[in-house]
């Protein structure tokens, strides 16, 4: 505090704080805490021995990783698998399954490479139907098509086990669904994501169509209420991915998420 009044005080020609007011305010703060303060790896490692169901939730996304991501458009820190198990502080031994949530198509917020974007009226739609908003920054989403070349990489850097598939119900209308397969840039075809960064921001998608439905998705109770397109896209994505998809989405409610597997 001392420090900073010099700065406040003569940089910036304010009045310095009163040191002693804001040690007391904080004092009362951390007795406050006090209770809710634990040695959280220990807690987690107590309730695993005890048999119980550990959650590690992910923030972000695999593509704004700080070292695994489209840098320099990336986040402050690793929103991966094993980050998330340094910062809860347990082993990979622990780990039973990883779940990857992933759109039924993709989206980003701000700048940075995205082979699959749609410019047009498909991208505009997606936004819409889809509310594609930042949650923080209210910045509206770029929109695209389904990146089976992202998702493979997320699946292999991150372990995946299973997929959730979310807002499925937003394709709902779209004639032909396209599902980006792999990369074409400076006459390559690439099926992982290029190691890089200039490859990745020249590459174009290589699409295979899929049929698209008419029907409203959000009523759908089970998988097999889906319509056959619907079923066959979901089919689709999870043989080119590899990984199993064990819950559909088709709406924000509770009931809405549908056990696939």
């Amino acid at each position: 505090m001392r420090e900073k009044n010099l700065v406040l005080t003569r940089v910036y020609g304010r009045l310095p704080l009163t040191v002693g007011l804001i040690v007391d305010d904080y004092m009362r703060y951390a007795e406050r805490l006090r209770p809710h303060i634990a040695d959280t790896s220990k807690l987690i490692h107590e309730a695993l021995r005890e048999g119980k169901n550990v959650l590690l939730e992910g923030a972000q996304g695999t593509m704004l990783d700080l070292d695994k991501g489209t840098y320099p458009f990336v986040t402050s820190s690793n929103p991966v698998t094993g980050y998330a198990l340094a910062s809860a502080g347990i082993g990979p031994r622990e780990v039973e399954r990883v779940i990857g949530i992933t759109k039924a198509y993709v989206t980003r917020v701000g700048a940075g490479p995205f082979p699959t974007e749609d410019h047009g009226p498909g991208g505009e739609r997606l936004g819409t139907l889809g509310q594609e908003f930042g949650t923080v920054t209210g910045r509206k989403r770029r929109c695209g098509w389904f990146d089976a070349v992202i998702l493979r990489y997320a699946a292999r850097v991150n372990g995946l086990t299973e997929l959730f598939v979310t807002k499925l119900d937003v394709l709902s209308g779209f004639p032909t669904l396209k599902v980006c397969t792999s990369y074409r840039a400076e006459g390559e075809t690439f099926e992982d994501v290029p190691s890089h960064q200039s490859l990745f921001h020249a590459a174009e998608p290589v699409y295979e169509e899929l049929p698209g439905w008419d029907e409203d998705l959000t009523g759908a109770r089970r998988v097999e209420d889906l319509p056959e397109a619907a079923r066959a896209y979901l089919d689709r994505l999870a043989e080119l991915v590899g990984v199993p998809i064990s819950v559909v989405s088709v709406g924000p409610g509770r009931e809405q998420s549908l056990p696939a597997a």
